[in-house]
């Protein structure tokens, strides 16, 4: 292991939990086409795979996009769904930086803006190639109006860092809610598909080359289905045909530090799939 390697290791508080063995070939889908695309994965500098990718399919294998879920949530234009929710989806969804950010500001959708100090829409880089998707704002997001400003905010940063990426620079950062729940619980369905329109918006807009999805609500939310984080990470999953990557919420890092390794895992995998999406 190389000095810089372990310098980041020891940034994201790996310490001597982390020890490289041997990797095996990931696989990525290219972002724009259906085409499969391999990725090679260097033994020297990429951690084991977890044991997530040994379910199903081997490890060194290719696989289609349409072999993965997308998100289920029906469109705008779906039949079924009510006049209101319809218009203002459809509202959103013609809505610039300017009115998006004013628009979350002045929301009254759900039950949560009755106790927010403000709604936090996102925070980076409009033209990103990367899009990190957490769950909500707690209390220093909600007095701040930026996400991942608290503790689990500097552990991002950390992790970002250590993948080479930093705040602001080819980076957009949001949550699948808003507004803060109270107590910081997990936002309830209702108030995840209130604020759908708005994170698909954000999406359409940035049109990300990849996405990651930072615990269990945000992975539920983009990929419209039950999620397990343990058995989720280490895949390469789609959200509307745009590769996404699933793994642990900074914020649960913090309480579980084992699994800081296994975090790091993903971060790696990250990085190697949007170096091929770049070549692609």
């Amino acid at each position: 292991m190389s000095r810089e390697r372990d310098a980041v290791l020891c940034e994201m508080g790996l310490g001597p939990i982390w020890k490289l063995r041997e990797q095996t070939a990931e696989t990525v889908p290219a972002a724009a086409t259906p085409a499969v695309v391999r990725v090679s994965v260097s033994e020297a500098d990429t951690p084991p795979p977890p044991a997530a990718m040994a379910e199903g399919a081997p490890p060194d294998h290719d696989v289609p996009l349409d072999a993965y879920a997308f998100d289920s949530r029906p469109d705008d234009d779906d039949e079924d769904a009510t006049p209101t929710v319809d218009d203002r989806a459809a509202r959103i969804a013609a809505m610039d930086w300017v009115e998006l950010k004013q628009s979350v500001a002045e929301c009254r959708a759900c039950e949560l803006c009755k106790q927010r100090k403000q709604a936090v829409l996102g925070v980076g880089d409009v033209n990103a190639d990367w899009l990190v998707v957490g769950e909500g704002p707690g209390a220093d997001e909600d007095e701040r109006g930026e996400p991942f400003v608290g503790a689990a905010g500097k552990l991002l940063d950390a992790m970002l860092d250590a993948i080479g990426l930093k705040r602001g620079k080819d980076v957009y950062i949001a949550n699948s809610v808003k507004c803060r729940p109270p107590g910081n619980r997990t936002p309830e369905a209702a108030e995840i598909n209130a604020c759908a329109p708005y994170l698909q918006r954000q999406i359409a807009l940035l049109q990300p080359r990849l996405v990651i999805a930072l615990g269990r609500p945000a992975a539920q939310t983009l990929l419209g289905r039950e999620v397990k984080i343990g058995e989720a990470r280490g895949k390469l999953h789609a959200h509307r045909d745009i590769p996404l990557i699933v793994t642990y919420h900074p914020a649960y890092l913090l309480r579980t530090l084992p699994d800081k390794a296994k975090a790091w895992e993903d971060l790696v995998f990250a990085r190697r799939t949007m170096q091929k999406l770049k070549n692609s």
